[in-house]
């Protein structure tokens, strides 16, 4: 269990699982896992309302989560077993043949903790905007959170959910945006710039927050903020400065990392690089 533990070693103890999880399938995606592990770790240890011994795929009762880049799968399940949805033991399963640990989220084998299928990249926040609509009609008082990639971002459903969820004022959706600046083909930039993302958000009629994605007192402080508006009449998008392969000198800050699964060697120098807290599966 992780309730001794800081956010910080909580942390830490997921990116030594990423690393490893994607190094024993030699196959998976690193890169935008590790420059997303303190902004799940913040919002499952610290900031969402769940119980992953109640835990329903309706979402009933409780706050949702939805991975809309769901090639981020490494850091979902370590943080979902780290959670205690399932035995952190199975995270040594990942894209193994059977495993309910694919290498996009699949609710095929019933995975506790995963509401949907997803991966198709761009999908992810329409379904978070359904489920949001759905617990106003059924009178919940919860939130929906969703995460979203900066490259997913040149997807075009991206910016329909947009539209839907300022149209239908969903003010408790919270969308979050791993801004790490890289893609599979190179930087964002340079494959299609994104432009001012901040002002384009808000064109939309979103309410925005801009943050350090990996600073874990303001990574807090931008959920509690987007929280704060849940009566406001605006959708939440929190944007979140990462860098990708955050923590590992060698995958940080290049798009290489993307989708690319490090070897024996590389795997030994990375995990001597981040500390064992709670103890690796």
């Amino acid at each position: 269990m992780t309730n001794n533990y800081s956010l910080s070693d909580i942390a830490s103890q997921v990116r030594r699982d990423i690393v490893r999880m994607v190094n024993m399938a030699a196959s998976g995606h690193p890169g935008g896992s590790l420059s997303s592990t303190d902004i799940l770790t913040v919002l499952f240890f610290a900031e969402m309302n769940h119980n992953p011994e109640a835990w329903r795929r309706d979402g009933k009762g409780s706050d949702m989560f939805f991975l809309s880049a769901g090639h981020l799968s490494p850091v979902y399940y370590s943080v979902l077993a780290r959670s205690g949805y399932f035995p952190v033991s199975e995270l040594a399963t990942f894209r193994k043949q059977g495993s309910r640990l694919q290498g996009h989220p699949s609710i095929e084998r019933g995975l506790p903790g995963v509401h949907v299928a997803s991966g198709s990249l761009g999908q992810g926040l329409s379904v978070a905007c359904g489920a949001a609509v759905t617990k106003r009609l059924n009178g919940e008082e919860n939130f929906v959170y969703a995460l979203c990639g900066d490259g997913e971002s040149e997807e075009g459903q991206i910016w329909e959910a947009a539209m839907f969820a300022a149209h239908n004022r969903l003010d408790k959706l919270i969308a979050i945006t791993d801004w790490n600046g890289q893609q599979i083909d190179g930087p964002t930039d340079s494959v299609m710039s994104l432009g001012d993302l901040e002002a384009k958000w808000r064109a939309f009629g979103w309410e925005v927050i801009v943050t350090d994605g990996h600073n874990l007192d303001e990574i807090s402080a931008a959920y509690k903020k987007a929280k704060a508006g849940s009566q406001n009449g605006k959708p939440k998008m929190i944007l979140m400065k990462t860098e990708m392969g955050k923590s590992v000198d060698f995958m940080q800050g290049t798009h290489h990392w993307h989708g690319k699964a490090p070897n024996a060697e590389q795997t030994a120098k990375a995990l001597s690089q981040l500390k064992e807290t709670i103890g690796d599966f």
